[in-house]
């Protein structure tokens, strides 16, 4: 027998799925969609972005952590099919939910100032997680020497940090539905174009 060859009985057990475990497969898979949502709530966007070695490490474990409960024991390419449509289905119905407004707001988080002409935001970045090594870091990034040449950086719900310059036109509209732009756009600021 060769090394390579499957049984029908092995080919039956590894695609097949009882019929009762299905709507298991289904049900835990938006139970782990869920709390993931609810987890990067909780943790902030700085989880998305910006990933070391132990983020990475950290990423595969939680996905697999997450995909062995969604499959269940024994994992079937099945049950790993009915998992991944179920999560894409849940992606495709929260894209949707999340186009309204006023459950946008609830679902996401907000773009934040995290540094206003110059200057860090401590409340702020808390709230975020953003440390003082994430600002110098994206200061660099953008070419900057001195954060006094930063109009403003807005931690972006993507984990991404923003800077805008000083000594450049700001459309107002710019920093539009972003927490803290007040700091930013303030009329006492010498910073206004």
């Amino acid at each position: 027998m060769d090394a390579f060859s499957v049984t029908p009985e092995q080919l039956r057990d590894s695609l097949g799925l009882e019929l009762w475990r299905i709507p298991i497969v289904i049900i835990t898979a938006i139970v782990i969609y869920l709390a993931c949502l609810l987890l990067l709530r909780l943790f902030g966007a700085r989880v998305l972005s910006g990933l070391t070695g132990f983020d990475v490490v950290v990423g595969i474990m939680f996905g697999s952590v997450a995909g062995r409960v969604i499959v269940g024991d024994p994992p079937t390419l099945t049950a790993g099919i009915i998992g991944l449509a179920t999560l894409l289905t849940c992606e495709a119905i929260f894209g949707q939910i999340r186009s309204n407004i006023n459950i946008h707001k609830v679902l996401h988080v907000q773009p934040t100032v995290v540094l206003a002409h110059g200057k860090p935001q401590p409340d702020l970045m808390r709230k975020t997680h953003v440390t003082h090594d994430d600002i110098m870091s994206s200061l660099r990034r953008a070419g900057i020497s001195d954060p006094a040449q930063a109009r403003c950086i807005v931690l972006e719900p993507s984990g991404s940090l923003s800077v805008l310059r000083r000594g450049t036109p700001l459309d107002p509209q710019v920093l539009e539905n972003v927490l803290g732009a007040e700091r930013v756009l303030s009329q006492d600021s010498p910073d206004l174009d």
